[in-house]
């Protein structure tokens, strides 16, 4: 009850901020502004008090002050005019957003709940397809971050800072601390930030199409079940093979038809293959959506208000998502150099708010980047030149042709977002067009992480005004077709060529299911949690399903290289040493102290992966916790 009314709390102060500010707005403008704003200052204002009192109760008493003192000052400075009502054309939309948002939310619900921790009848938790991978990595931080001093430390590399924006984490940590079962801290705000995002979207939609609201929800249908043309290739002879290749769409381990790398298709569905298991992004997107809308608004607008209100949101996002915020800058420079072309007559004004913009957020974003993002991609090695992403795998030459490549994973709207962008300035989207060719040109070009997939990160942003300048370009097709006997079956057409692939990989995703803890290894993070210390540092594995730092929060030597590896930390002496400890625990009890290792974790997976000596283990330290899979031992009498 505690969370939900600390939520309650957060979402009301938000919703009273932009009353205040904003009344000449909508209301569906002010209430999805209002709920964003809250969630912001939700994972904000908590985290920026830890660097005091730590990520305590404390902190979160210190920050609901702050947010009433915020709230009382913007009552004192509002704007007095009289609230905007509803408009016919408002309720219209309404209606379609709650045709689209309402079983979009209801989905991500169940996948929320199906995919973090689903607790089973025996003990164990269980997961979906998409999260098996990320899901242990984004827990580890929501349980190490309870109580934690600030800035916070990596909890699966020793004496590592935690160079990775961990807001979205933090978030499900505040529900955790106040109460709410770990599983049900993921999925109450995982659920509330994609019902964000969907509104959000076709709010932005609306703001650039007006109240053609048909295009509207064809934009977010072409944006959210994106998925390519790879269903041809599943659906390809499917009668030669007994229509395998298609069963294994719902059955096989990666097997859908946007995402199979055999194929180079790698634009990936935004739903279960990034909101889903990334929550970064998924508070990034969030977060972003009523960025891009304010700086529309600013510029469009003359609003030096809503200029100010931008750069205080988009300073705020570098620890929410660094990817989605390095977006949104590549698209506001891109968006300014192209406000500067269509406002000939007023150029001085718009340099004016670009300068406000961006002193405003460099004086913000900048300690938050010099102390993660810096680290991560520069100090890291790992930022580096390559041409046309994935297409070009290494650096070894293309995969396939280069238009082929995106007409294939992007789908047909490729196609109408090319034609849409020849006839950008006709209609006055040209600013569009240079924010969004702004982050293409830079993803086609740089990789910021080791991973060369995660450039995608920053091509979805391009997309997302992709897909709404596809919608529009596809509405002028439909006006020159009138008369024309069968166009609405070629509109229908193409939108079902368009999300097939899409809604084969959604529906994949929530049949999914597998096991990620067993029932002993949840015991077993259970013990750990009520019976060791807070600070205890452990020794285990480096398998990525670890109950250790996982489920009980506590600091381990190394991780999986799953993790480390592709945050661009050096791991390899780490994790040489817990091997030489496991396989030769007495001639290596040094790495113990060298650690300050205080517990010994032995589980299958650690049996799996060394030759574990048992009787020295047995001979030298203490056995205080033993089920069927798990051994822990103390290494100086430490348990409570």
């Amino acid at each position: 009850m505690a969370s939900i009314l600390y939520l309650a709390l957060f979402l009301a102060g938000g919703l009273l901020i932009i009353h205040s500010l904003l009344p000449g707005k909508s209301p569906l403008i002010r209430v999805w502004l209002g709920l964003s704003l809250g969630l912001l200052l939700m994972m904000q204002l908590p985290a920026l008090f830890a660097h005091v009192l730590g990520f305590t109760l404390a902190a979160h008493g210190a920050a609901a002050a702050a947010l009433i003192a915020l709230v009382t000052a913007c009552f004192f400075f509002r704007d007095k005019s009289a609230p905007r009502g509803m408009t016919p054309a408002d309720r219209k939309q309404l209606a379609v957003m709650t045709a689209f948002v309402l079983p979009m939310t209801v989905l991500s619900a169940y996948l929320q709940y199906t995919h973090m921790i689903m607790p089973a009848a025996d003990g164990s938790l269980w997961c979906g397809q998409s999260t098996y991978g990320d899901l242990c990595m984004h827990l580890a931080f929501i349980t190490s971050l309870e109580n934690a001093s600030f800035p916070p430390a990596y909890s699966l590399l020793m004496n590592t800072p935690l160079a990775y924006p961990y807001l979205a984490d933090s978030l499900s940590t505040t529900f955790y601390m106040l109460g709410l079962p770990l599983n049900l801290s993921l999925v109450v705000p995982g659920t509330l930030l994609m019902a964000l995002t969907y509104a959000g979207y076709m709010l932005l939609a609306r703001k650039i199409l007006g109240s053609r609201h048909k295009a509207v929800l064809v934009a977010a249908l072409l944006f959210f079940l994106n998925g390519g043309l790879g269903f041809l290739y599943d659906f390809d002879m499917a009668g030669r093979d007994n229509w395998q290749k298609v069963s294994e769409i719902f059955y096989g381990y990666y097997k859908t038809p946007a995402n199979q790398p055999e194929y180079n298709l790698r634009f990936s569905n935004v739903i279960v293959d990034l909101l889903i298991p990334q929550r970064a992004l998924m508070g990034g997107w969030a977060m972003v959506l009523p960025a891009l809308y304010l700086l529309l608004c600013s510029f469009r607008e003359r609003s030096m208000k809503q200029t100010v209100m931008l750069a205080l949101w988009a300073g705020a996002l570098p620890l929410v998502h660094t990817h989605t915020f390095l977006a949104l800058g590549l698209f506001s420079g891109g968006y300014v150099l192209g406000r500067l072309i269509m406002d000939a007559d007023d150029r001085r004004d718009v340099l004016k708010r670009a300068g406000v913009y961006l002193g405003i957020v460099l004086v913000l974003a900048a300690p938050q980047l010099l102390g993660n993002a810096i680290r991560q991609t520069v100090e890291g090695g790992v930022i580096r030149f390559q041409f046309n992403w994935v297409n070009n795998s290494g650096g070894y030459g293309m995969i396939d042709g280069y238009l082929w490549f995106w007409i294939k994973n992007v789908g047909l709207p490729f196609i109408l977002i090319i034609c849409a962008s020849l006839h950008a300035r006709k209609r006055g989207y040209l600013d569009l067009l240079l924010g969004m060719t702004a982050i293409f040109v830079v993803a086609e070009l740089i990789l910021f992480q080791r991973n060369e997939y995660d450039n995608n990160k920053l091509f979805y942003i391009w997309y997302m005004f992709g897909a709404i300048l596809a919608a529009d370009y596809g509405s002028i097709i439909m006006q020159r077709l009138a008369g024309l006997s069968g166009r609405h079956v070629l509109c229908a057409l193409f939108i079902f060529v368009s999300i097939f692939s899409g809604a084969l990989s959604v529906a994949r995703e929530v049949v999914s299911g597998y096991q990620l803890f067993g029932a002993n290894a949840v015991s077993a993070g259970a013990w750990i949690r009520e019976n060791t210390d807070k600070d205890a540092v452990f020794m285990t594995g480096q398998q990525h399903i670890n109950p250790v730092c996982s489920l009980a929060g506590r600091q381990i030597i190394c991780g999986s290289d799953l993790y480390v590896f592709f945050h661009g930390l050096d791991y390899r002496a780490l994790e040489s040493d817990c091997r030489r400890f496991y396989e030769y625990p007495s001639e290596n009890e040094h790495v113990l102290k060298k650690y300050g290792v205080d517990y010994i974790y032995v589980s299958d997976y650690e049996r799996a992966d060394f030759d574990v000596d048992y009787d020295a283990l047995d001979e030298k330290y203490d056995l205080v916790y033993e089920n069927p899979d798990v051994r822990i031992y103390s290494v100086g009498g430490n348990a409570r």
